[in-house]
């Protein structure tokens, strides 16, 4: 079967091809990496490649609760934990770099950072707080040139961080509604400058970012995860979202990327992305290409065989089941998640789920 194939992906052999999605669990408590979090991946080793929770790359991305960062030496000492815990394992792992932009609340960051978004669009719906439950997002501040030139900074050396951390890539979350994929869209992009209106300007910053990170690790280690059609945190579909797409993919696949990772989130209610665009950007995209999106076994070889991507992704069952390859390889069952605990702060329901 293909999904327990070894694969080449850059430089590195997978050991299969099924990629642990990446999933914030918010125990990184003051934002640093732990040794939970250590036994937490390290039991997750058998995928073929882990692609670790969204981690901001500056005081100012930290939009969630207990999410971890990448921007200074105690995150990455934090980091050195897990990556060594992974490799002792066997498996590979990838760093997501995630900067929430307007997906933030000043209760969620430290001291003098500033909730940034490419316009001062308010998202219109609150979000958790540790100190005082759920609150209403802010007003972010529209980015002026200088905060651009310097997230664009704060990714790059998050990446470098990451590879000195022991990463063997990172991932570049311009997906979901965040920083990235703000600038992406045009509801939450009224920019009139290069940053904003036509499809090359709301794609520029993606590509600045995706090319700064490529010549600073090799762009054999820098993947990128997209969200067409997606609906989370204020976004959707738009005017052109094809064209848009198609273009970006067509542009990051000459910058050399290692992979393009698709995200699909139709299984959790948000719109389908047509199989139109699916196959639009696996024909732009010359590398390797990362399905996404509630996936089970039969339908991951069912894909692969058709050649409609070469890697799939696997969330919710890789936070249940630590040992999910084994388990589908020898048809053995499958546990629950326990949706109680995704976000809460210790090892329950985080790492005491049983083996087979």
């Amino acid at each position: 079967m293909k999904l327990f194939e070894k694969y080449s992906l850059g430089s590195i052999t997978l050991q299969n091809r099924m990629v642990m999605a990446p999933m914030t669990r918010s125990r990184a408590i003051n934002n640093i990496p732990n040794e939970l979090m250590a036994t937490y991946y390290a039991q997750r080793a058998g995928a073929g490649l882990i692609i670790t929770e969204g981690t901001s790359p500056s005081p100012n991305g930290l939009g969630y609760a207990r999410i971890p960062g990448v921007y200074n030496d105690l995150q990455v000492e934090g980091w050195k934990k897990v990556t060594s815990a992974v490799h002792d394992k066997g498996g590979k792992i990838f760093l997501q770099i995630m900067h929430t932009g307007r997906v933030s609340h000043p209760d969620n960051m430290p001291q003098g950072s500033t909730v940034l978004a490419p316009s001062a669009v308010i998202l219109e719906d609150q979000m958790y707080t540790d100190q005082h439950g759920m609150q209403p997002y802010p007003e972010p501040k529209a980015m002026d040139g200088k905060d651009i030139a310097m997230a664009i900074e704060e990714y790059v050396q998050a990446a470098r961080n990451a590879i000195k951390a022991g990463f063997d890539g990172v991932e570049i979350h311009a997906a979901n509604g965040y920083l990235i994929d703000q600038f992406l869209n045009p509801i939450t992009n009224k920019r009139t400058d290069e940053y904003g209106g036509s499809i090359e300007n709301r794609n520029r910053f993606a590509i600045e970012v995706a090319t700064g990170i490529a010549q600073a690790i090799g762009a054999d280690k820098t993947g990128i995860r997209i969200s067409p059609y997606g609906a989370f945190n204020g976004l959707g579909e738009f005017e052109g979202v094809n064209d848009s797409f198609i273009s970006l993919a067509t542009a990051l696949d000459d910058l050399g990327l290692v992979y393009l990772h698709l995200v699909d989130h139709s299984s959790m209610g948000a719109p389908e992305v047509p199989d139109s665009i699916k196959n639009g950007l696996r024909k732009a995209f010359s590398r390797t290409f990362i399905l996404s999106g509630g996936y089970d076994q039969e339908r991951a070889e069912q894909d692969l065989s058709a050649g409609k991507g070469d890697l799939v992704a696997f969330g919710r069952p890789f936070i249940a089941n630590p040992d999910l390859p084994e388990r589908l390889k020898e048809d053995l069952p499958l546990q629950e998640p326990n949706q109680d605990t995704f976000y809460t702060a210790d090892a329950e329901g985080y790492t005491d789920y049983d083996y087979a």
